[in-house]
């Protein structure tokens, strides 16, 4: 397939990009305008391959969509304002791409009769005490990040049940791994442990989240495009849940660091409890996880302990200047 892969100099989709073009031999087309955590570095070893092609530009920008768009079959949506902290701060960049953007995909793939797959999150549904979402339950987004990816699915299935556009989205469940940008969890603790910096954790760090490893969800995001129904949204769920401190805990294990680093500080604002997501629907298409949890993080951090060329210029450029922000301390020098 050729495709035009939105999003694809992110944390996951540069994962999937690399998957379609050596595992699948597909043709991709990346666009992306480079925001702080989309880094061209994050593709660097693609920069020679055949089958792969850069555009720099906005989702919201219909020249610039048009002119990656041409020729593809298909439309692979990644792009999207996605750490809930800065949602919380400044919403509008939220609503900008996360839903305008999306509009203006949608339309590109109207006018071109293209298919069109939506990646989203386990977010869209809220906070769940126990058991398991699937893709029937209710949505209940609690922040202006989540709330704006729920508006976004809801306007891909208005496309799909108005226009007959051939859509359909796929949601997932927390992911971790290479080249995640560290104001996420897992990249921030691994960073913070590897330099001795204190490791804030929120609220009683019992916030439950189910881990998939980004490879795996990538795949899975692959597996809806080749054989998903149009019109379908299907789950991609990690096999392991966990609590925010017991990854906290590994993580300070697997870098040799004591748990005195461990600082617990004020909540998130409208913190959900536990996400958990059920992914029958999708492995009904052959589809399953093949990393767990355990062996999935001690992969990470030995990546981010190996590629310090990568997480450098992010630790002392603009980063540093947000963490201080965020949460009220520097980081140490590095």
């Amino acid at each position: 397939m050729r495709l035009l892969v939105c999003g694809g100099a992110g944390f996951i989709g540069s994962h999937f990009v690399r998957q379609r073009v050596r595992e699948h031999a597909d043709e991709v087309v990346v666009l992306d305008k480079l925001t702080y955590a989309g880094r061209e570095e994050n593709l660097r070893d693609l920069s020679d391959e055949p089958g792969f092609r850069f555009v720099r530009g906005a989702i919201e920008d219909p020249e610039a969509v048009a002119v990656a768009v041409e020729g593809c079959e298909a439309i692979v949506n990644f792009a999207a304002e996605t750490h809930v902290d800065r949602s919380i701060s400044g919403p509008l960049a939220f609503l900008e791409t996360n839903m305008r953007g999306t509009y203006m995909l949608l339309e590109a793939a109207r006018e071109r009769k293209l298919r069109y797959l939506q990646v989203s999150t386990d977010e869209v549904y809220g906070s769940i005490e126990e058991g398991s979402f699937t893709e029937a339950s209710p949505l209940a987004p609690s922040s202006p990040y989540s709330a704006t990816k729920t508006g976004a699915d809801l306007l891909v299935s208005s496309y799909f049940h108005t226009y007959g556009l051939q859509a359909g989205i796929c949601r997932g469940s927390n992911n971790y791994g290479p080249f995640q940008y560290p104001e996420k969890l897992i990249p921030l603790m691994v960073l913070n442990a590897l330099h001795g910096d204190a490791l804030p954790v929120y609220g009683d760090g019992m916030n439950v989240r189910n881990w998939i490893y980004v490879e795996d969800f990538a795949r899975g995001i692959g597996t809806v495009l080749e054989r998903g129904e149009p019109g379908e949204v299907y789950n991609c769920g990690g096999p392991d849940e966990a609590p925010n401190i017991e990854v906290v805990r590994g993580i300070l294990a697997l870098c040799d660091r004591d748990e005195g680093l461990i600082e617990y500080v004020p909540d998130r604002l409208g913190h959900d409890r536990r996400y958990s997501l059920a992914s029958e629907r999708l492995r009904g298409l052959g589809w399953a996880p093949q990393v767990r949890f355990e062996d999935g993080l001690e992969r990470t951090v030995t990546w981010y302990r190996d590629n310090g060329w990568w997480w450098e210029p992010i630790r002392s450029g603009d980063y540093r200047a947000y963490y201080e922000r965020q949460y009220g301390r520097g980081l140490k020098a590095g």
